[in-house]
C-alpha cells in the first residue's frame, strides 16, 4: 500500500475514534461546558452584568461572551487529549500504535484533531446558549474561526505533553487546576486590562490565555486589548513551541516505551 495513503487512513481512523469517543458520552464532555456557561451568563452577564455599565461600548454581557465562548474551546481541546492520549497509553493501546507503520506525526495529527473537534463541538453549543441572551454575530467570522482553531490546536498540543508526562489520572489534572484555570480567569474573560492598575497591565501582557481571548473578541465584537497580529504570532508561536516538544516526546518514546 502506498505510504501516504497508509498514513491517511490511520490518521482517519484516529480521528474517527477520537470523536465517537466524546460524542458517546457527551454527556460529560460536551454538557457540562454548556451548563458552566449558561451559569456564568446568567451570573456575570445577567446579575451582575445589570450592574455594570457598558465595557468599550458594548453591554457587559456582550464583551462577555466571547471570552466565555473561548473559555468553553480552551478546556477542552486541551482535556480531550489529556484524557483520552493517557487513557490509551494507561491501557497500553499506544503500543499498537507505536509497532504498526503509523509515524509519529501521523499520531500527533490524529489527537490534535480529536481535540480541535471537541473544542469546535463545544464552542458551536455555547455559542447556542449565548443566543439566548444576545444577538451578536461576528464582526469578522474569519479571524473567528482562525483564532477558535489556533487556540484549539495549541491547547490540543499542551494536552497531549501532560499526558505524556503524566503517571496517574491525578497528574492530568494538576496543570488545568493550577495551570491552565488561572491563567484563564486571568486572561480578560471578565474584564478589559484597561480597567486595571498600570502594573497590573504590564503584568497581564504576559499571559498568553489573554491575545486569544483578544483575537477571539475581536473577531466577533470588533475591539481589543492587544493588536490582532499579536494574538496570531503569540498563538503560532506556542503552537511551534509546543509542536516540537510533542513530536520530540513521542519519537524518543518518552513515557510511552517501556
Amino acid at each position: 500500500m502506498n505510504y501516504w495513503r497508509l498514513q491517511w487512513i490511520a490518521y482517519c481512523t484516529i480521528v474517527r475514534k477520537e470523536v465517537r469517543r466524546f460524542t458517546r458520552i457527551w454527556v460529560q464532555t460536551i454538557t457540562p461546558p454548556a451548563v458552566n456557561a449558561l451559569l456564568y451568563m446568567l451570573i456575570f452577564g445577567g446579575l451582575i452584568g445589570s450592574r455594570i455599565r457598558e465595557v468599550d461600548g458594548f453591554a457587559y454581557m456582550d464583551f462577555l461572551i466571547p471570552g466565555i465562548i473561548m473559555m468553553g474551546i480552551i478546556t477542552s481541546s486541551y482535556g480531550n487529549v489529556v484524557s483520552s492520549f493517557f487513557g490509551t497509553k494507561l491501557q497500553k493501546h499506544i503500543e499498537e500504535l507505536l509497532v504498526s507503520p503509523v509515524s509519529n506525526t501521523t499520531i500527533l495529527a490524529g489527537y490534535i484533531t480529536g481535540g480541535v473537534a471537541r473544542g469546535a463541538a463545544v464552542g458551536m453549543i455555547v455559542s447556542l446558549v449565548a443566543m439566548f441572551f444576545t444577538d451578536l454575530r461576528p464582526v469578522h467570522p474569519v479571524t473567528t474561526i482562525f483564532i477558535a482553531v489556533l487556540t484549539s490546536i495549541m491547547f490540543s498540543l499542551g494536552g497531549l505533553i501532560n499526558a505524556v508526562y503524566a503517571q496517574t489520572f491525578d497528574e492530568c489534572s494538576i496543570v488545568p487546576n493550577f495551570v491552565l484555570a488561572p491563567l484563564t480567569y486571568l486572561g480578560g474573560i471578565f474584564y478589559s486590562i484597561s480597567m486595571l492598575p498600570p502594573l497590573a497591565q504590564k503584568l497581564s501582557l504576559f499571559n498568553p490565555v489573554l491575545y486569544m481571548i483578544n483575537g477571539f473578541r475581536y473577531g466577533i465584537l470588533g475591539i481589543s486589548d492587544i493588536p490582532l497580529w499579536q494574538s496570531f504570532a503569540v498563538i503560532m508561536v506556542f503552537i511551534v513551541i509546543l509542536g516540537t516538544i510533542a513530536m520530540t516526546l513521542l519519537n524518543r518514546g518518552v513515557g510511552i516505551k517501556p
